[in-house]
């Protein structure tokens, strides 16, 4: 009798045992990669200027920059002074050719570029890094609605006292607050809509009341809120909110 020939089932395949990597924004927006590098940027060095090419996302891992626009006749005005764990140059993901504004880096600092692509690609790919932009843009648009608000029915004043404080990230702990960028009274009067007399005027008056220190660093009290919350301008059908949170988004 011919020995019967048993065909052996193949071997099942074995599962994966390496572990399945989670995305983390933090890392991916702190490391260099496909698509986007950290570099360092020197204290007054531009980082784009307006009207070039607009093909890059900008995100700040650490230092102060600068957002402006300048006119035809050669003035400058300061829109933004953006921070840590700030988007900047968003405009390109939304079709934007060339640059509306320039950036400066006002202290030494760290940022990353992300490509065009690449952003595009995390945005629809990536949940946790869509929720972290999503976050960014709203803030981004409630703090333009809210300085619009505060030239249209602020005092120069209470402008320059919100924005020392804006400056200083200030929160809730009630603790002085340092800010780290050496700002210019000529800078804080284009942010503000003055001139630099006014500017001046008001930061001795400000020392004097001690809402603030200078003693080569300029230091922000609590008490710098009494500025901002007193009288503060009312808009009809809105409640004015004056208890606890930070002020970034004021």
């Amino acid at each position: 009798m011919a020995k019967q020939l048993i065909a052996k089932s193949p071997t099942a395949a074995k599962p994966s045992t390496k572990p399945k990597l989670t995305f983390d924004p933090s890392v991916f927006l702190k490391t260099d990669g496909p698509g986007r590098t950290v570099g360092k940027y020197r204290k007054d060095q531009p980082i784009f200027s307006q009207g070039a090419a607009a093909d890059v996302l900008f995100y700040i891992v650490s230092g102060t920059v600068k957002i402006v626009v300048h006119s035809e006749q050669g003035k400058e005005a300061v829109i933004a002074l953006l921070g840590q764990d700030d988007f900047f140059g968003e405009g390109c993901l939304a079709g934007q050719s060339h640059r509306l504004s320039a950036a400066t880096a006002i202290t030494d600092s760290e940022i990353l570029r992300i490509t065009k692509p690449v952003a595009l690609k995390t945005l629809r790919e990536q949940p946790a890094f869509s929720e972290v932009f999503v976050s960014h843009i709203l803030a981004r648009t409630i703090r333009v609605e809210a300085d619009l608000i505060d030239q249209l029915f602020n005092s120069s004043e209470k402008r320059l006292a919100r924005a020392l404080l804006l400056l200083a990230n200030f929160g809730n702990d009630g603790k002085p607050q340092r800010v780290i960028a050496k700002v210019s009274q000529e800078m804080l009067a284009d942010m503000i809509g003055t001139t630099r007399s006014r500017v001046s005027h008001f930061m001795n008056k400000f020392r004097k009341m001690g809402f603030i220190d200078y003693n080569g660093h300029l230091v922000i009290h609590s008490s710098l809120l009494n500025v901002v919350l007193h009288d503060q301008p009312h808009i009809a059908g809105v409640k004015s909110v004056e208890g606890k949170g930070t002020l970034k988004g004021l």
